[in-house]
C-alpha cells in the first residue's frame, strides 16, 4: 500500500521552500526520508531551515533562484541533475498573487504571477518528468488553489494562474499514469503563510476573518504529501473547500462573479 515511507532515500525538489507550505512540506517529506533539495529566493532562510533539517539527520542541499527570471528553472536543473542527482519528487510550490483592481495594480507584480505560478511549473516540470518517465517512476505535485474552481475578482490573474496549475496537472497526470508517475494538484484554501503580506491583502474587506480560518501549513502539507503518495489526482484539505469546489458546478459564472466581486472589493 502507498504511503509516505514510498519517499525514503529519495530525491526530492521543493520550490518556494522559504516559507508556509514549502517550509512545511519540506519538513514533512523530510520526515518522511527523503533527501532534499530546497530552492527560493531567500538563500539566508534556505540556510536555516536545511541546518535545521541536517541537524536531524536529513540529507539537504540548497539552491538560491528567483523563478520570476526565465533562466532559474535551467539553474535548478544543472544544479541538481546536472550533479549527478536523481530528483524523484518535484514539488512545485513556490508561488504569489496581487489583490486589487487589475486596472491599477502593478504591471510587474501581475506578469511576476504568470512566470512563477505558471511558467516556471511548466519550466520545472519539463526538465525533470522526462528522467521520471525513463525510470519509470515519480511523483510530482502541483499547489494550486481553491481559487482555481471559479473566477475571483480582485485576484484576477492569480485564480487564473491556478486554474492553469490544477488543469496543467490534470492533463500531465493523465500522460505520465502508465509509465509509473504520480501527479497530483494541491488545492489549499486561506493558509498561514505569507502570501496575505505578498499579495498584499491588506485592503481586503474579509482579511481578518480570512486569516483567522486559515488553515495551518503542516496540515496541507501533510495532506498534500499522503494524496501525492496515494496517486489522488486532486487534493483540497479542508471541508469548506471541498464543499465551495462542489458547489461552482452549479452555479452560473456571472452569479459567482458577482457575489464574489461584492465581497471583495478593495477598501
Amino acid at each position: 500500500m502507498a504511503s509516505l515511507k514510498d519517499f525514503n532515500g529519495k530525491w526530492a525538489l521543493v520550490t518556494g521552500a522559504s516559507a508556509g507550505i514549502g517550509v512545511a512540506l519540506a519538513r514533512e517529506l523530510a520526515r518522511s526520508g527523503a533527501k532534499l533539495i530546497l530552492t527560493a529566493r531567500r538563500k539566508d532562510r534556505l540556510e536555516a531551515l536545511a541546518a535545521e533539517l541536517a541537524a536531524h539527520g536529513t540529507e539537504v542541499r540548497i539552491v538560491p533562484v528567483d523563478l520570476t527570471q526565465p533562466e532559474a528553472p535551467q539553474a535548478i536543473y544543472e544544479a541538481t541533475v546536472g550533479a549527478g542527482l536523481a530528483v524523484e519528487i518535484l514539488i512545485n510550490n513556490a508561488g504569489l498573487g496581487q489583490f486589487g483592481e487589475f486596472a491599477s495594480n502593478g504591471l510587474e507584480q501581475e506578469l511576476s504571477q504568470i512566470r512563477v505560478n505558471c511558467e516556471a511549473v511548466v519550466h520545472l516540470s519539463r526538465l525533470l518528468v522526462p528522467p521520471m518517465v525513463e525510470r519509470r517512476r515519480g511523483w510530482v505535485m502541483v499547489v494550486a488553489s481553491t481559487a482555481s474552481f471559479q473566477p475571483v475578482p480582485y485576484l484576477s490573474t492569480y485564480a487564473a494562474t491556478k486554474a492553469f496549475d490544477r488543469f496543467f496537472a490534470l492533463g500531465l497526470a493523465e500522460e505520465v499514469a502508465s509509465f509509473g508517475v504520480q501527479v497530483t494538484a494541491l488545492c489549499p484554501g486561506p493558509t498561514e503563510s505569507e502570501f496575505f503580506v505578498v499579495a498584499r491583502t491588506h485592503r481586503f474587506p474579509g482579511e481578518a476573518k480570512m486569516r483567522r480560518s486559515s488553515q495551518s501549513a503542516e496540515e496541507v502539507a501533510r495532506r498534500g504529501l499522503e494524496a501525492l503518495a496515494s496517486g489522488k489526482r486532486t487534493i483540497i484539505p479542508y471541508f469548506g473547500g471541498r464543499a465551495t469546489a462542489m458547489m461552482v458546478r452549479f452555479l452560473p459564472v456571472g452569479l459567482i462573479t458577482y457575489y464574489v466581486a461584492k465581497m471583495a472589493r478593495p477598501k
